[in-house]
């Protein structure tokens, strides 16, 4: 059976797509040519909730989730930025840790530093 490679892009309609294409490239560092970019390898999460699961709102059909090396220096920059960041303590578990933004558009966005990266960066400053 043929299988996917990956994600081949994410597609967002935007009242203002040049505007929220800046906010995330300002503020995620989603950056490259228009339309275009390359991120580093790891795992991709494809999951499927049922309609009415409260994991993201209600209100919304999907939310990205977006891994990140160091999840404090992230809310760090994010928080810097004016950007509301929730976190809870029930969210982490053996794959990670996770914090959740808006973008301007309202989207819910998972920041996530994966368990592996978290156990390199607690070697890293031992």
């Amino acid at each position: 059976m043929e299988r996917i490679e990956g994600i081949g892009g994410v597609f967002i309609r935007a009242r203002d797509p040049a505007a929220l294409s800046e906010w995330y490239e300002t503020h995620l560092g989603i950056t490259g040519t228009p339309g275009q970019w390359a991120p580093a390898g790891g795992t991709t999460v494809f999951a499927t909730f049922a309609t009415l699961d409260a994991y993201f709102p209600i209100d919304r059909a999907f939310m990205l989730n977006f891994r990140v090396h160091d999840l404090d220096a992230m809310t760090a920059q994010l928080t810097a930025a004016g950007i509301e960041i929730r976190t809870d303590p029930e969210w982490d578990s053996e794959v990670g840790r996770f914090a959740r933004i808006h973008d301007p558009e309202g989207n819910p966005i998972e920041l996530w530093e994966s368990s592996r990266t978290v156990r390199d960066h607690e070697v890293a400053t031992s």
